[in-house]
């Protein structure tokens, strides 16, 4: 029996999203859109197989703090309009586990994204 949802892969940039692995494009500077609103822009991205994220700078939303979105929660890439959608609700992305740029690739860190955000992802949870 197959499931008529794809697993989801946090640390991989999804096939729908626009972005194939190899382009060069620089995201930095680009808007981040939640599908309540925007959330600050794009600090540092990378592009690297099994390990990719976006650093987002959230500017006055959540008073200047840095958030770690996993490649897998991009859901758009709009290069025209210099802008990135994640498929997820600002709320959602504010009560993450906290960004630290010390820890940021730490398998065990990187774990607790993943779990936090994999719960979204769920057969119907989007």
């Amino acid at each position: 029996m197959t499931t008529p949802f794809p697993a989801w892969d946090p640390w991989n940039y999804r096939e729908a999203s626009g972005y194939t692995a190899g382009s060069d494009i620089n995201w930095t500077g680009y808007d981040v859109e939640a599908t309540d609103g925007g959330i600050g822009s794009i600090d540092e991205a990378t592009y690297d197989t099994d390990a990719s994220y976006v650093v987002v700078d959230t500017g006055p939303w959540i008073f200047g703090k840095k958030v770690m979105l996993p490649a897998g929660a991009i859901s758009r890439v709009d290069t025209t309009e210099g802008k990135v959608y994640v498929d997820m609700r600002k709320e959602q992305i504010k009560n993450a586990p906290e960004y630290d740029e010390e820890t940021r690739d730490k398998p065990e860190y990187r774990e607790n994204l993943g779990t936090y955000y994999g719960r979204y992802y769920g057969a119907g949870a989007i």
